[in-house]
């Protein structure tokens, strides 16, 4: 099983780092993904029998790693999808590289998503 590195984690919602290369849900390549390293995570913190319901608020694609958050209620993940689709949610991305870029092949665009 994959080592988790939580960020915060209350009673609504986990935040986590995701390594590169693990994919944010399953896919078909049938790879572990964070959904399932994280319900497994909180199966065993918590000692719970069954089922343990997380909501994916968001993806990082398999390449990239990164901060996540997670819901941890349906409550919390309607709230927070919510906030994504009316861009109240605030995503930033920072890449880091190796090298040069040429430049006329730059193309550094800096967005910002503000209530």
């Amino acid at each position: 099983m994959q080592k988790l590195k939580v960020i915060f984690e209350d009673n609504h919602i986990i935040v986590v780092e995701k390594p590169v290369n693990i994919p944010s849900q399953g896919d078909k390549t049938g790879d572990i993904d964070m959904l399932t390293i994280i319900k497994e995570y909180l199966k065993e913190k918590y000692n719970k029998p069954g089922n343990v319901y997380l909501g994916l608020v968001h993806r990082l694609d398999r390449p990239v790693g990164g901060v996540m958050v997670f819901a941890k209620t349906s409550k919390a993940a309607a709230r927070l999808s919510k906030e994504v689709r009316e861009k109240i949610f605030q995503k930033t991305y920072l890449v880091i590289v190796n090298g040069k870029m040429e430049k006329k092949k730059r193309n550094i665009r800096r967005l910002s998503i503000k209530k």
